[in-house]
């Protein structure tokens, strides 16, 4: 099969990720291997392709948010039949035996492996994935539209859980690439007011299209005060002023997997009034049914811009230089 496999990591523009043919997936115990008709792009395989997060593997074929079709059943495999279409996220396997996955949070089982990064992910031909690991998806949505959600929409529907957002409340999102822009449309399905800090002129004009009450860039600041906010830019010193913009009492999570350094903050002017400071680390299978039934319920469609196969370092820089409104998807099989 052919797959974009990183050996070393360093600047898009030097293109990191390299095209080769390895061995075809086997399906072991329990697992499925799945044609890939799409990948979604993220700015997390930006990172790995950067180095900008420690990498546990290399070489590793990134991508997270692969949608296709199931090829291969190993032994007891029954979930799903040959020929279903499923869904491979960012959460590969945990071991179900420490305290966290006992709890239900199996997202900080510390023995995790996760799609593209512990295990070969989506950027190629085949991909290989426990069953248990594996999504059914809305129906409503095409392969391309459905694959952001593996990622971008888990993580945005647990940082709004994170922030506390309930039905009503008015909510800030710092950064509007492809989870905000579907966060967005979690938050308006529950009545929330949104408001939207991104730099991007064509971002502010997708959020204002999309239902947010208000857009502004980076300087400014909401109109009035925010109930909850969401970080979704990599940014720190976003951190402080989205914890100035809030309420007291009120919320703010970050969705960043990896983040540049926080400016020191002042604890009256920041935290001080019973504000809230979370993480967002990963997400549950848990969330990621509830989001493939709200997604259906409510009609969430991404804005997509899809990408070949063959361009898939173009697509990542794309997105790190913010030309991409929406979700990137990348086409590795045509169907």
């Amino acid at each position: 099969m052919r797959a974009w496999v990183l050996h070393e990591p360093s600047p898009l523009e030097q293109q990191p990720l390299q095209l080769e043919d390895l061995p075809d997936p086997v399906a072991g115990p329990g697992e499925i291997v799945m044609d890939v008709d799409v990948c979604g792009l993220c700015r997390t395989d930006i990172h790995i392709a950067q180095g900008e997060i420690k990498l546990p593997v290399l070489p590793i074929v990134p991508g997270h948010q692969a949608v296709g079709r199931v090829r291969e059943r190993g032994e007891g495999a029954e979930r799903f039949e040959v020929g279903a279409r499923v869904g491979v996220a960012w959460l590969h396997r945990t071991c179900a035996r420490c305290r966290d996955c006992a709890r239900g949070d199996e997202n900080l089982c510390r023995a995790a492996r996760f799609s593209g990064y512990h295990e070969p992910g989506g950027f190629a031909e085949r991909v290989r994935i426990h069953e248990s690991f594996a999504y059914e998806l809305p129906t409503a949505l095409d392969d391309a539209r459905a694959a952001p959600l593996l990622c971008a929409g888990i993580i945005g529907y647990r940082a709004l859980r994170q922030a506390d957002v309930t039905e009503g409340e008015s909510v800030g999102l710092y950064g509007f690439g492809s989870s905000a822009h579907l966060a967005l449309q979690l938050a308006r399905h529950r009545r929330n007011r949104v408001f939207v800090v991104t730099r991007g002129a064509s971002h502010r004009e997708l959020a204002l299209r999309m239902g947010a009450e208000w857009a502004g860039g980076l300087d400014e600041r909401p109109p009035e005060p925010l109930d909850r906010a969401v970080i979704f830019a990599p940014a720190g010193e976003l951190i402080p002023r989205a914890l100035e913009a809030v309420r007291w009492g009120g919320t703010v999570a970050s969705a960043a997997l990896h983040m540049s350094a926080i400016p020191e903050m002042d604890y009256g002017q920041h935290l001080f009034g019973e504000r809230t400071l979370r993480s967002t680390t990963a997400g549950t299978r848990r969330d990621g049914i509830e989001l493939m039934e709200t997604a259906e319920a409510a009609g969430i469609r991404p804005e997509i811009t899809e990408f070949p196969f063959e361009q898939v370092n173009e697509g990542l820089l794309a997105i790190r230089e913010d030309r991409v409104d929406g979700s990137a998807v990348l086409r590795v099989r045509e169907t």
